[in-house]
């Protein structure tokens, strides 16, 4: 059991912070890169999620005190966030890649995605980071 969790904080922090990391990085730099770090963060935000959920199932389950809620709260900025790059970087990424340019509309878009998707990203970090002092 404890090898378990040890392996799932590693991979729920690992897989977060390249995620987070490369979300910043990407809205900061107004979406260029995007293209080639799009299924990297895909799948690092499923590992994350994916992590957390089992250590919430190990360690929160049949509480929902402060700590808890501040986590809940922190799961669905994260998820959120997924959805948001999933659905719009996505779609954008898609027009991209059919028109063979680079349109500004379309790169804006991306944009303003990563950069909302950096925006509960950070939430999900402040909150997580805060439940454990709750």
């Amino acid at each position: 059991m404890q090898l378990a969790l040890i392996i799932a904080i590693s991979v729920h922090i690992l897989a977060a912070t390249f995620w987070a990391g490369s979300t910043f990085a990407s809205a900061r730099m107004t979406g260029h890169g995007s293209e080639q770090l799009f299924v990297p963060q895909l799948l690092a935000a499923a590992f994350a999620i994916g992590a957390g959920g089992y250590l919430w199932h190990t360690l929160h389950e049949g509480s929902f005190g402060t700590a808890e809620q501040l986590l809940a709260a922190g799961a669905v900025a994260a998820i959120l966030a997924l959805v948001l790059q999933a659905a719009v970087i996505g779609g954008a990424l898609r027009k991209l890649r059919k028109a063979g340019s680079d349109n500004p509309s379309v790169r804006s878009r991306v944009t303003v995605a990563q950069r909302g998707a950096a925006i509960l990203l950070a939430i999900a970090a402040v909150t997580m980071a805060a439940a454990r002092y709750a």
